[in-house]
């Protein structure tokens, strides 16, 4: 047995799981739920989609009513945890700008 094998695997990632704790932590950043998007000031900052096993989510790059949108796959916890932050990093920026 190697050192890198501690005796188990990862578990699997679990993309409709992964999907409601994004929303719900979506929510509760104040952001409104409309279909599979969510709205700031009545406009789509983010939307979520599952696809192939893996979280598809675009993020707009600015607050706009045709934003641009960057898109990341969610594959794991950790890529998770980057797109949570990213989204709380882009929130503070917006609301900075008022």
């Amino acid at each position: 047995m190697s050192d890198d094998d501690a005796g188990f695997a990862l578990p699997a990632f679990d993309a409709a799981a992964a999907l409601v704790q994004i929303r719900r932590a979506l929510r509760e950043l104040k952001l409104v739920e409309r279909g599979a998007a969510f709205e700031l000031r009545g406009r789509e900052v983010v939307r979520l989609a599952t696809e192939d096993g893996a979280l598809a989510a675009q993020l707009a790059r600015r607050l706009a009513q045709r934003p641009e949108w960057d898109r990341s796959l969610v594959r794991s916890a950790a890529d998770q945890r980057k797109l949570m932050d990213e989204i709380r990093r882009r929130l503070r920026g917006w609301q900075d700008e008022d």
